[in-house]
């Protein structure tokens, strides 16, 4: 049974960091795109950020602050959020699968059940 379990969320504020873990398992995921989306309340979810063999992306709005990395031994991912905004503030999920387009949330197959990213402002 394949589980991603998220980690490293919490309260901060704006202009602080704050890194994210997802640790997978259950499955070989070495091939896998892995990756967060998130969902602010009362907005859509939306990308944020994803990397696989091919490399790493992001949305333009975390360009330059937040740094995606993959421990494939781990087969963990993490997510370094720095310079945070209030308007980071959301639920982040952590995903996985084998995406054709990587940027739509319908892509992936596996999704962590999501922790909390708040920024004060």
């Amino acid at each position: 049974q394949v589980q991603l379990v998220e980690s490293g969320g919490g309260l901060v504020q704006a202009g602080g960091s704050l890194r994210l873990s997802c640790a997978a398992s259950g499955g070989s995921f070495s091939t896998y795109a892995m990756g967060w989306f998130r969902q602010a309340p009362g907005k859509e979810r939306e990308f944020v950020s994803v990397i696989s063999w091919s490399g790493s992306e992001y949305a333009a709005d975390v360009k330059g602050r937040f740094t995606i990395s993959k421990d494939n031994a781990k087969n963990t991912v993490f997510l370094q959020m720095n310079s945070l905004k209030p308007e980071d503030t959301a639920i982040y999920y952590c995903v996985a699968g084998e995406p054709e387009g990587i940027f739509s949330q319908y892509e992936y197959r596996y999704w962590g059940q999501g922790t909390q990213v708040t920024v004060s402002s």
